[in-house]
């Protein structure tokens, strides 16, 4: 089934099996909602990490789209560091196949994902944008794991994004590596990071896209403006993957596209043993209900690659 749209992920992933999904901190009802929405569309089986007593009380107001009220496994955990200790070693064990950061500070999170779920590649994060006003998925990255990244960083984060775009059947991803301007200028790091990145692309060293850059975010996404500016680039207008010089500008561009021009947004860590969905106490409902979609979906996909 090729993947053309956020709503054809959600028609796949409800028509594969479900996961059992390791949920961490879940006693916050934004929290426990999604996990509702997500079990009610046939993606997972939650498995509610937390305070038990709370957990259990919140479950009461919320019914089923069956209109039973939701039993679900819950394991107890004292704080929030039990909680992912838990989460963790259940996807060890295999008796998880997704971890879902609930009211857990991301940092306490990431923390254990890093320690014991790392699977010898860099973790990273990435967020696939859906617009109106965009042809096609865009995909920014890293803009909630990875603080400051160098040069040798960048190059594991955008290999980690290639990967997953090939999963879901965008066969040569156009990665537009961004900074304030699209010439080089020693003054500005990131366009001399992303000259790099292109260059290693063109070697080899960074395999399946095509990446071009420096570009600014105008040239990266609309062939017009690179047109007028007089910039040759076949990936100017056709970009899939926006590598970004850091989280902060990351997050910022993230959030301003949901907020101002209502993207929808997906949010994943990967290059973990599972996939992990990061997303925002404040995420609206849809933006956690495809992220657990993709996760059901890139599981499912994975688990069925030819081993090299």
């Amino acid at each position: 089934m090729t993947l053309a749209s956020l709503e054809a992920v959600l028609d796949l992933a409800a028509s594969l099996p479900r996961l059992q999904a390791a949920v961490v901190d879940a006693g916050e009802e934004c929290v426990l909602r999604a996990a509702c929405e997500a079990h009610d569309h046939g993606f997972i089986e939650p498995i509610l990490i937390g305070d038990k007593g709370r957990i259990g009380q919140l479950l009461e107001t919320m019914p089923s789209d069956g209109g039973d009220r939701h039993v679900f496994r819950i394991i107890p955990a004292s704080n929030s560091e039990e909680a992912a200790e838990k989460g963790v070693e259940m996807a060890i064990a295999g008796d998880a196949q997704i971890v879902i950061k609930g009211h857990i500070h991301s940092d306490v999170f990431l923390h254990l994902i890093l320690a014991k779920l790392r699977i010898g590649r860099r973790l990273s994060h990435v967020f696939i944008a859906e617009l109106k006003t965009y042809e096609k998925w865009l995909f920014i990255t890293d803009a909630a794991v990875n603080i400051s990244p160098d040069l040798r960083d960048k190059a594991a984060i955008l290999q980690n994004v290639i990967d997953l775009a090939h999963l879901l059947d965008i066969t040569e991803p156009q990665v537009a590596c961004i900074s304030a301007v699209e010439v080089i200028n020693p003054a500005i790091p990131s366009t001399i990071d992303a000259a790099c990145l292109a260059k290693m692309a063109d070697r080899g060293q960074i395999i399946g896209a095509r990446v071009d850059g420096p570009l600014a975010f105008d040239n990266a996404i609309s062939a017009e403006s690179a047109r007028v500016k007089g910039i040759r680039s076949s990936v100017s207008g056709h970009a899939d993957i926006l590598l970004v010089p850091d989280l902060v500008s990351g997050n910022i561009l993230a959030k301003d596209l949901e907020y101002m021009a209502g993207a929808t947004l997906a949010g994943l860590v990967l290059g973990a043993r599972v996939p992990i969905i990061l997303t925002s106490r404040s995420d609206p409902p849809r933006a956690r209900l495809v992220s657990a979609a993709l996760a059901v979906v890139m599981n499912d996909r994975l688990s069925k690659r030819t081993p090299a």
